[in-house]
């Protein structure tokens, strides 16, 4: 490691412009930063700084040396932040936004477990079915569901969610079961916010926009004219998983139900490596997968 020796004294005697000022941020003596300089120039042979009673300038080649030293010391540096956070525990405020239904249903009771085990943390838990900008607005983390954009945020997946079409059993009586897509032509659909559904059919994704009398952005609202024998709808598992368990909801077109997608802890690069959101993202991804 020696030829490690000096580099990070160089680098603050070059940005402060001061020994003295470098040696405070560095919280090392003066003469400590000297030597060091001193023997890096020695092993390098080269001069890196001009030195006067009164100022501090930076050599032709010194000036050079510093443009890559800067990125070894910040990696250096973010190297041995990552170290100290795998065992930091969490504090500070937690900013996190969720969709309502599934936010209020399940992420919230399990933020509410996560302070009880982290009683230095705080919560701002914003619930909205818009997407917010994380960075603009100041959030640590989002869940998000479904297929996601492309973007330069962090994205980890914490779950998968099954769609399903249902209705109730008095609808499909008087109706009749439907066995194909084109069947659902024929039909009460009760549309959401997606303006179409999605089924997979021979392992390519075909679509069908659902008509009715209903269109309602609620999935709660949806679910109750469902159980009510308005239609049928399709609604991910954590809104119909009691009621096809009790069979007051029956599900359709099995077959082809379209593939499991995502729910997902998404984070602005900066929050990788705090302790807080890790540990919190990695909380959420054990309980949510039960």
């Amino acid at each position: 490691m020696k030829q490690w020796i000096g580099i990070s004294e160089f680098v603050a005697v070059a940005e402060q412009q001061s020994f003295t000022k470098a040696a405070k941020q560095l919280n090392i003596s003066v003469a400590q930063v000297s030597r060091n300089i001193a023997e890096l120039e020695a092993s390098l042979a080269i001069k890196l700084l001009y030195r006067s009673t009164r100022s501090v300038s930076l050599t032709e080649e010194g000036q050079l040396y510093l443009q890559h030293c800067r990125h070894l010391v910040s990696s250096l540096e973010e190297a041995n932040r990552t170290l100290a956070n795998l065992n930091a525990t969490p504090r500070g405020l937690i900013k996190i936004t969720a969709p309502v239904y599934y936010g209020e249903t399940r992420i919230a009771p399990l933020l509410h477990d996560f302070l009880q085990r982290f009683p230095d943390t705080e919560l701002e838990l914003h619930l909205t079915n818009n997407r917010l900008d994380l960075v603009q607005a100041g959030f640590d983390l989002a869940i998000r569901l479904g297929q996601l954009e492309d973007s330069s945020l962090i994205a980890k997946k914490l779950a998968s969610r099954t769609q399903y079409v249902v209705a109730a059993p008095d609808y499909l009586q008087k109706f009749g079961l439907p066995t194909s897509i084109a069947d659902l032509s024929h039909h009460q659909c009760l549309t959401g916010t997606l303006s179409v559904w999605r089924f997979n059919q021979s392992g390519k994704i075909t679509t069908f926009k659902p008509q009715g009398r209903i269109l309602c952005n609620s999935g709660v609202a949806l679910l109750d004219a469902a159980l009510k024998g308005l239609g049928l709808v399709q609604l991910p598992d954590y809104y119909v998983r009691d009621q096809l368990q009790n069979n007051s909801l029956l599900s359709v077109l099995d077959d082809i139900r379209q593939p499991d997608d995502g729910i997902w802890a998404i984070y602005p690069q900066n929050r990788h490596l705090s302790a807080k959101v890790r540990v919190l993202v990695d909380f959420l991804s054990n309980h949510l997968a039960l």
